[in-house]
């Protein structure tokens, strides 16, 4: 029903709610991650950010194999739903870890689980979309993911209050979403037959499948990981709200404040980059990006710290969708598997570097020395962004 009134299919629709499932659970267990290790483990801030740009780069790194291997297999579902079984079946390690090297080894097979469905799903995302409705079908997705991205610190927050702040209690909680995902993505997505003339290539990861994906992909790559450098784990939101004195509590609002703008705005600048130029809306994102930055760094009030992170959301919103779907649009359809596999191990491991430099300039100058690099990586990346913009027309 859903899917006929917008012109968007129904597995569109589908794939949106088991991405949203799957968001609450991790959001529930990221949201008091890094204070769990920060107060209660006692560890740095380096450590932290070193921690989430580890996982995400093994994200990353995981997501060019499965990217690959969807296209060569000529099969989204199959590995799209291996990895959020695997994710699934991870989270109740969250709540049974009994040392700091437990939480690691659970956040390090959660985001495997993250790499292995990503670019599979975001190329049945482009497969099953029509070119007409590609970036509304990524911005549908993208908000309904983001959805559960608020509601997973919700949940947080009223289960630490229920609970008394009892993290373990929280982290069972968020088992339940991840299994009803995992269902979900096997009994209702439906892959679409692959077209005429597609045949499964042998192993699309090789020199001249790489060189295939065309010049103008690479171009869209360079801006994403340029971009990626100018922000950081949402870890640092967390850390930064604990530095103006909310309550352990309340801080997993953060999240839900961020996540309520990103969703809000990712599917209606989906519908409208299908209408105008893509690249002035990435300069939009970067401009959101920008003020948050600034905002964070000054902040001395929950009002400051809010409307930075309202900003933050906002530029996620006005970005990752869109980056998302000049990939789609930039690459060969039988190669889409591999080129989201190649933009997200970039990402990655650019994430892992930001993430890293934001924790040591943490430990070193506090918020304010890791917000302000931030903001001078944002003014590198638009300047880049208009210097690209040509080619990106063409």
């Amino acid at each position: 029903m859903l899917g006929r009134r917008s012109g968007i299919p129904t597995g569109i629709w589908v794939l949106g709610f088991v991405s949203m499932l799957m968001d609450i659970s991790s959001e529930m267990i990221h949201a008091l991650l890094p204070l769990y290790m920060l107060t209660v483990l006692g560890t740095s801030a380096l450590s932290v950010g070193i921690i989430e740009g580890i996982a995400e780069a093994t994200a990353s790194i995981t997501k060019v194999f499965s990217g690959a291997l969807s296209d060569s297999l000529g099969k989204r579902k199959f590995l799209a739903a291996l990895g959020y079984g695997l994710a699934a079946f991870t989270k109740p390690i969250f709540p049974l870890a009994a040392s700091l090297e437990w939480l690691i080894a659970a956040r390090f097979i959660d985001r495997i689980g993250k790499g292995i469905r990503g670019a599979p799903r975001d190329a049945l995302v482009a497969d099953i979309a029509p070119p007409h409705l590609r970036g509304a079908s990524f911005g549908l997705r993208q908000s309904l993911d983001t959805i559960g991205a608020f509601i997973g610190p919700l949940l947080a927050i009223g289960l630490m209050w229920l609970t008394i702040d009892n993290f373990q209690a929280v982290f069972w909680f968020a088992v339940i979403p991840a299994f009803l995902s995992f269902a979900l993505i096997v009994i209702a997505v439906k892959e679409p037959d692959r077209p005429r003339g597609n045949t499964p290539l042998r192993f699309p990861l090789h020199r001249d499948a790489l060189r295939g994906l065309g010049s103008t992909f690479w171009w869209v790559v360079a801006v994403g990981a340029v971009f990626t450098l100018a922000r950081f784990s949402e870890a640092f939101l967390i850390l930064r709200a604990q530095t103006i004195g909310i309550s352990v509590m309340m801080i997993p609002g953060v999240l839900v404040v961020m996540s309520l703008a990103y969703s809000l705005s990712a599917y209606p600048v989906g519908v409208l980059s299908d209408r105008v130029n893509r690249t002035t809306l990435l300069a939009i994102g970067l401009v959101l990006l920008f003020g948050a930055d600034l905002a964070l760094a000054f902040a001395d009030s929950i009002l400051w710290l809010g409307f930075g992170v309202v900003l933050w959301g906002l530029h996620m919103g006005f970005t990752q969708g869109l980056l998302a779907t000049l990939i789609a649009e930039s690459a060969p359809a039988d190669l889409r598997g591999t080129a989201f596999g190649v933009f997200n191990l970039v990402a990655g491991i650019a994430l892992l570097a930001a993430s890293i430099v934001a924790g040591a300039l943490w430990d070193m100058k506090g918020p304010l020395g890791t917000f302000l690099a931030g903001a001078g990586f944002t003014v590198i990346t638009l300047t880049g962004l208009f210097v690209v913009r040509t080619r990106l027309r063409n």
